[in-house]
């Protein structure tokens, strides 16, 4: 498999700014991640201590540094307010897919943020890493995220059955699929 590092890009919509983490996001992830409410349909439990948002940055940068994928911080554009995440991981440039996924705090949802974000995101992996598949997985019990992914085109392929045990509870996860050939950036 051919390998090369991948810039993570700055990106603009009318209302977001999609860009690199840093250290000062710190404190805004582990709020995000800490929320049992926020990651009720995740495949992992809520963080518990603060380092794993170092952590989290710093696989951030890795990812990129090693070619495997790009997570940006996502920003209200009126105010800077963090709003949450965007990313693709699993870059895989001789196969052109990835995997798309994303997490956003409460005052996020319900305002288009990830579709947003996401579509801005899409636009630059179509485009610039010449993509022809984005896979994403979600929960079942996740209706809004669910509805993300069909506004910005994705198909739904399929079930995991009983995909994901958290904090001893057992989910099943949909499988969607976006295709270069599907894709309609607007």
């Amino acid at each position: 498999m051919t390998r090369m590092s991948l810039p993570t890009p700055t990106l603009h919509t009318t209302r977001l700014r999609l860009r690199p983490f840093d250290e000062a996001d710190a404190d805004d992830l582990f709020a995000l991640h800490s929320n049992a409410h926020v990651l009720r349909y995740w495949d992992a439990p809520p963080w518990r201590d603060r380092v794993r948002s170092e952590r989290f940055i710093t696989a951030c940068r890795q990812m990129a540094q090693e070619g495997t994928g790009a997570r940006l911080a996502v920003d209200r554009a009126s105010d800077g307010a963090f709003l949450g995440w965007c990313g693709l991981t699993r870059w895989n440039p001789d196969y052109r897919s990835a995997s798309l996924g994303y997490c956003y705090g409460e005052a996020a949802w319900g305002h288009g943020y990830g579709t947003e974000a996401a579509r801005a995101l899409l636009g630059w992996a179509f485009d610039t890493l010449d993509l022809n598949r984005v896979q994403a997985e979600t929960d079942t019990r996740n209706v809004a995220s669910a509805r993300v992914l069909e506004k910005l085109g994705f198909v739904r392929e399929g079930t995991l059955r009983e995909d994901c045990v958290v904090n001893g509870e057992v989910s099943d996860s949909w499988v969607y699929g976006l295709l270069r050939r599907e894709w309609r950036p607007r």
